[in-house]
């Protein structure tokens, strides 16, 4: 019912979802000056989130700075990934995979896999049946492509059931106990934007692991004139992003899952 919820409802809590919302309201309102000062506030709204300056401001408030792979002590016996964009397979036909926009966390683990910082990669979360049947999840396909990469198949671990960050922490902390003696170490490897509520839940469930952002979109670039005042409308799919982040993790905070 959670999962049913969180997604029914997502589009009305999004900011698109209240920005149509509000035009509606805008149009059909017999009051006039309603109207306009609903139509200004809309362009205002639309203006801030389209503002590469603020929205790269909230970013960094809120993500995780990224870190070098001499920031991890020592070595760990488990690196988790969660799912979730990381593969992009446009036709259900096609006999390899794309990288989706979130492919850095894989890519990360690869990465501390190759330079000895992890020594299996525990790849969590679940896709749509149909998609999962054909074998065409982020899981599946992106266990292949590190297969490719040089990953040991030995190496990598699925947990396929996961369909939120929640089920995440919950099944993988599952796999874990019986797979790996209690003073084995872990690091949570998600994008950066997300690592905030994917370890919370971690730790709720009764895990403490280290972590590892991927992903991060925030950047400390000296802003240019621009940044300030053109509005960038590739930039409304970060604020988009960071604000859907931003419920879920209320949202999980409610229900008690981080």
């Amino acid at each position: 019912m959670f999962f049913f919820l969180s997604k029914t409802l997502d589009f009305f809590l999004m900011p698109i979802g209240f920005i149509s919302a509000l035009l509606i309201y805008a149009y059909f309102t017999k009051n006039r000056a309603y109207s306009r000062r609903t139509i200004l506030g809309i362009a205002l709204l639309l203006y801030v989130l389209c503002n590469t300056f603020l929205v790269n401001k909230a970013l960094l408030w809120w993500e995780f700075p990224p870190k070098s792979q001499t920031d991890l002590p020592g070595v760990y016996d488990v690196g988790i990934v969660l799912t979730g964009g990381m593969i992009s397979m446009p036709q259900h036909r096609m006999d390899h995979p794309g990288l989706g926009v979130h492919a850095d966390r894989f890519f990360q683990a690869f990465l501390l896999y190759k330079s000895g910082k992890i020594k299996r990669i525990l790849i969590s979360g679940a896709d749509h049946p149909l998609i999962m049947k054909k074998g065409l999840d982020d899981a599946n396909q992106a266990a292949m492509v590190l297969e490719k990469w040089g990953v040991r198949r030995q190496d990598i671990l699925l947990e396929k059931a996961s369909r939120n960050t929640y089920q995440n922490a919950v099944n993988s902390i599952q796999i874990l106990q019986k797979q790996f003696p209690a003073s084995s170490r872990y690091v949570l490897i998600t994008s950066s934007f997300h690592l905030r509520r994917a370890l919370g839940c971690f730790q709720k469930a009764g895990l403490q692991p280290d972590f590892y952002p991927a992903d991060v979109y925030g950047t400390t670039h000296n802003p240019t004139l621009k940044d300030y005042f053109r509005p960038d409308p590739d930039v409304f799919g970060y604020a988009h992003l960071l604000w859907r982040e931003w419920v879920g993790y209320v949202i999980y905070k409610i229900v008690g899952y981080c």
